[in-house]
């Protein structure tokens, strides 16, 4: 990931604080031969959790499409990426592990082209494609990655299914982002009827930045509303253990949240989900949220405005 040494010790103590079996880390830089993410291994190893097995993929975030993608007449800014980003590899996402990964077994659809998912819901001005037809004949579905990863655990492989979904604003009254939000989230909605391919029946996990809370603030919550009231899904629906009061201003409980903008951001949301197959059995749940004066508060409000999300799962 990107930041200066205190964050990294920040975000290295919280994730050992955790001491998950597996988790997935958003906003992490990608190399070919993951130095980067290895020295982060490093570092939480340091702060006392050790992960045996590293993985990433290159994301689709700042890679060049030599097409202008946001309309504005120019080539080769970040917006004309294949999601927004400085340079190639910019902000991607990693899975760490205690138990092997099968490297050989994992399915990428990052390269998924958005025109030829079924459905899907492409931008349109006054009856034409936005913001042209050469930028959407190349325009991937995932701003970042959409990866199904088998995890060999020691009664046999869970299947990890992950994204980071694209921020549903910033953008026009085409609604581009918005309409690309929702069809990231609504590919795992047709990859679990078999739309790309036999997909797991049982034992996996839906894990991600989804960007968008399932009632509040701009976007199109209909496929995340779906994924959650999917019946091969569970919702542990995790929250934080400190008592958090209600906000007047929100009809949502922000014990929930798993992320706060600050002003004049929206303030707090959630939209980080861990969503386990219905057949596996959830122990327990969390959003790690220390208050004020308690332990680690200090670390995880430097390490990320996302907050840790944990379930820990039994097979029934």
């Amino acid at each position: 990931m990107r930041g200066d040494d205190a964050q990294i010790d920040a975000v290295a103590a919280v994730i050992a604080a955790a001491s998950p079996d597996v988790i997935v880390l958003q906003g992490v830089d990608y190399d070919l031969e993951l130095h980067a993410l290895g020295a982060l291994r490093d570092r939480i190893a340091e702060a006392g959790a050790d992960f045996g097995h590293i993985f990433a993929l290159r994301p689709n975030r700042g890679m060049p499409t030599g097409q202008d993608m946001d309309g504005n007449g120019r080539l080769g800014e970040p917006a004309d990426r294949q999601a927004y980003g400085a340079f190639s590899g910019q902000g991607g996402m990693a899975i760490l592990s205690r138990y092997p990964i099968d490297a050989a077994g994992v399915r990428d659809f990052s390269a998924l082209l958005w025109k030829d998912m079924p459905g899907a819901d492409l931008p349109v001005v006054d009856g034409a494609p936005f913001p042209n037809a050469p930028a959407l004949a190349v325009q991937r579905l995932s701003s970042v990655g959409h990866w199904v990863v088998p995890v060999i655990l020691p009664d046999g492989p869970l299947h990890l299914l992950t994204f980071h979904a694209s921020t549903p604003v910033f953008d026009g009254p085409e609604d581009r982002n918005g309409r690309r939000n929702h069809d990231e989230l609504r590919f795992w909605s047709l990859y679990l009827d078999g739309a790309f391919g036999t997909a797991p029946a049982s034992r996996f996990v839906l894990a991600g930045a989804a960007n968008l809370a399932p009632d509040e603030g701009e976007g199109r919550h209909g496929a995340l509303r779906a994924l959650l009231a999917d019946a091969r899904l569970q919702d542990p629906r995790p929250r934080r253990s400190a008592p958090v009061p209600r906000d007047p201003a929100r009809a949502a409980d922000p014990a929930f949240d798993t992320v706060h903008w600050p002003a004049p951001g929206p303030g707090g949301r959630r939209v980080d989900y861990i969503l386990p197959s219905a057949d596996l059995g959830v122990l327990a749940s969390g959003v790690l949220w220390p208050a004020p004066g308690e332990t680690l508060h200090a670390k995880v409000e430097a390490a990320s405005r996302h907050r840790l999300v944990w379930v820990d799962l039994a097979r029934r």
